[in-house]
C-alpha cells in the first residue's frame, strides 16, 4: 500500500519505529495533493511551507521522545468554518474571502497539542449550508471515486480528502449529515458526537443548535484515536458537557452478542435505490451472525424531520448570518448611495444564492405573521422527535439505517424536491443531539460505496465504536480505496 492510503494507527507505528519521518510524510502528502486535488478540489488552502516546517518542528520532539501521542506527525485538515489563528478561513464564502481569525477553534489548539501537522483548510458549502457539489464560492468537489460523481453535500471536501489520501483524518461541521452523508458516498467513516462532547468554540456555525464538529477517518480505530483528541469540557463553549475523560479505544472490541439493535421500517423503504438495501439488509444478517439481537420498528417521526431542519436550520441562520453587513468585517460593496444600500449590496453580493434563500426562508417563519405557523410548530415537532429517540433507546442500543438512500449520483442530477429528502436519515441525530456514524458496508454495481448509519443514546459514542469495530473485523469494505 502507499503511504496515502495508510490509516493513522498505521502511520503512526511507523514514525514511533523510526521507518518513516515526520516530513517525508508530510512531503508525501503534499505532492499528492499538487497531483491529483485539481481533479477534486477538496482544499481552499493548502498550507505547503507552514506543514513542512510543523513537520520538522514535531520530529524533532520524537527524537527526543517528547511527543507521545498517538497523532504525533499525522497530516490533517480542517474544514474552512473552523478558526485557525493567522490563517485564512473564509467559510467558503465571499462575504468572509479575506477574514484571518485572531484566535483558533478549541479542537485545532487540541490537535496542535497531540502534535498533528495541518496541511490546510478544506472546501465546503458556504457557511455550511450546500448542494451535493458543495455551493462553495471557490470551486465544486468530486468524488475521488469517479470525478463525475458528487462528493456529498456542504462539507464533502474532508470525505474527498481523506478517501483521496490528502489528509490522514479530517475534521469538519455535520449540521444535517454533512460529514456523514459524503463519507457513505466516499467510503469513508464519519463521526458527528453527542451535542457537547465536543467543543464549538471557534467553529463559525450557521444554525447552532443543530451543528457539531466531527471526524472522518479510514475507520474505526483512527476514530477513537480523533474522538480521544478533541472531546472534552470546554468553559469557553457554553454548549459543552462536562463529562470528563473517556478513553474511546476501550471500546474498540470485537463482541457484539446481546447487542439490541433497531431498523426503522421507514428508513428501509420507500426511495431506498434497491442496491443500497440489500447492503443495508445484508449488514444486518451480518451483526445478528455475530450475535446481536435485531428487529424492525415503527419510528414514523422521522419523515418529518427533513421539513423540521430546513425550519429551524434557516431560522438560526438568518439571525446568524445578520451581523454580515459590511461594516465591521467581511465583505463591502466598493459601489453604494447611503447606509442602507451598503447593507444591501454587500450582502447581495457577499452571499452566494443558497445562503440567501435560507436567509429569506428564515427571516419568513420568524416573522410575527408566520412565527407560530411555521417555527413554533417545527419546534414542538423536535421535541416529539427527540421523545420518540429517548423511547426507542429504552430498547434498542443502536439503530441502524442507510446513510444515504443513494450511492453517489451524477453532479448534474436535480432533485424535483424543495429540499432532500435524503436528509431524513441523517438529520434526525443534529435535532435531537444524538451520536451519529456513518460506515462502509458495501459497494454497488457501479463500484460505488454505500454507507451504514449508527445512532446511539446521548454519549453513547463507545456503543457505537464498538459495534463499527465488530462489524468492521468481521468485514472488508474499510480496506476499500479510491482510485484516481
Amino acid at each position: 500500500m502507499e503511504l496515502y492510503d495508510l490509516t493513522v494507527y498505521q502511520l503512526s507505528d511507523l514514525i514511533k519505529s523510526k521507518k518513516l519521518g515526520v516530513a517525508e510524510l508530510t512531503k508525501a502528502i503534499i505532492d499528492r495533493i499538487k497531483k491529483i486535488d485539481g481533479n477534486i478540489g477538496s482544499y481552499i488552502t493548502v498550507l505547503e511551507e507552514d506543514a513542512i516546517k510543523q513537520s520538522e518542528k514535531i520530529q524533532e520532539k520524537i527524537n527526543k521522545g517528547t511527543a507521545k501521542s498517538p497523532l504525533a506527525g499525522i497530516p490533517m485538515a480542517l474544514a474552512d468554518n473552523i478558526c485557525t489563528k493567522g490563517i485564512k478561513t473564509s467559510c467558503a464564502s465571499k462575504m468572509l474571502e479575506n477574514f484571518t481569525p485572531p484566535y483558533s477553534a478549541t479542537v485545532y489548539d487540541k490537535l496542535l497539542s497531540e502534535d498533528t501537522v495541518l496541511m490546510g483548510k478544506l472546501n465546503t458549502g458556504e457557511f455550511s449550508m450546500g448542494d451535493t457539489t458543495g455551493n462553495s464560492y471557490y470551486k465544486p468537489y468530486k468524488n475521488p471515486w469517479n470525478t463525475y460523481r458528487v462528493a456529498g453535500d456542504s462539507n464533502g471536501g474532508g470525505a474527498a480528502a481523506v478517501a483521496a489520501g490528502l489528509a490522514g483524518f479530517a475534521l469538519a461541521s455535520d449540521m444535517d449529515g454533512s460529514i456523514r452523508r459524503p463519507a457513505s458516498f466516499c467510503g469513508v467513516l464519519a463521526l458527528k458526537p453527542t451535542y457537547g462532547l465536543v467543543s464549538r468554540y471557534g467553529l463559525i456555525a450557521s444554525a447552532p443548535s443543530l451543528e457539531q464538529i466531527g471526524s472522518v477517518t479510514k475507520d474505526v480505530t483512527d476514530c477513537a484515536l480523533v474522538l480521544n483528541a478533541i472531546q472534552g469540557y470546554d468553559k469557553r463553549d457554553s454548549t459543552s458537557v462536562n463529562k470528563g475523560y473517556t478513553d474511546y479505544t476501550r471500546a474498540l472490541v470485537n463482541d457484539i452478542k446481546g447487542m439490541s439493535i433497531g431498523i426503522p421500517k421507514e428508513y428501509i423503504t420507500g426511495e431506498v435505490d434497491p442496491e443500497v438495501k440489500k447492503a443495508v439488509l445484508n449488514s444486518v444478517k451480518i451483526l445478528t451472525s455475530l450475535g446481536a439481537e435485531c428487529e424492525e420498528f415503527s419510528l414514523p417521526v422521522a419523515e418529518y424531520a427533513a421539513s423540521v431542519y430546513y425550519i429551524i436550520s434557516s431560522a438560526e441562520a438568518s439571525s446568524n448570518l445578520a451581523r454580515y453587513d459590511g461594516i465591521k468585517y467581511g465583505y463591502r460593496a466598493k459601489e453604494y448611495k447611503d447606509l442602507l444600500d451598503l447593507y444591501k449590496k454587500s450582502r447581495s453580493e457577499g452571499f452566494g444564492k443558497e445562503v440567501k434563500k435560507r436567509i429569506v426562508l428564515g427571516t419568513f417563519v420568524l416573522s410575527s405573521e408566520y412565527y407560530d405557523k411555521y417555527y413554533k410548530k417545527a419546534l414542538k415537532m423536535r421535541t416529539l422527535i427527540i421523545e420518540a429517540f429517548i423511547k426507542a433507546f429504552d430498547k434498542y442500543d443502536v439503530i441502524i439505517a442507510p446513510t444515504v438512500p443513494t450511492t453517489a449520483y451524477k453532479s448534474e442530477r436535480k432533485t424535483k424536491e424543495p429540499f432532500n429528502k435524503d436528509y431524513m436519515y441523517t438529520v434526525p441525530a443534529n435535532i435531537a443531539g444524538l451520536p451519529g456514524m456513518s460506515i462502509p458496508c458495501g459497494v454497488d454495481k457501479d463500484g460505488l460505496p454505500i454507507g451504514l448509519h449508527l445512532v446511539a443514546k446521548p454519549f453513547g459514542e463507545s456503543t457505537l465504536l464498538k459495534l463499527a469495530y465488530t462489524f468492521e473485523q468481521n468485514t472488508n469494505f474499510h480496506k476499500n480505496r479510491a482510485r484516481i
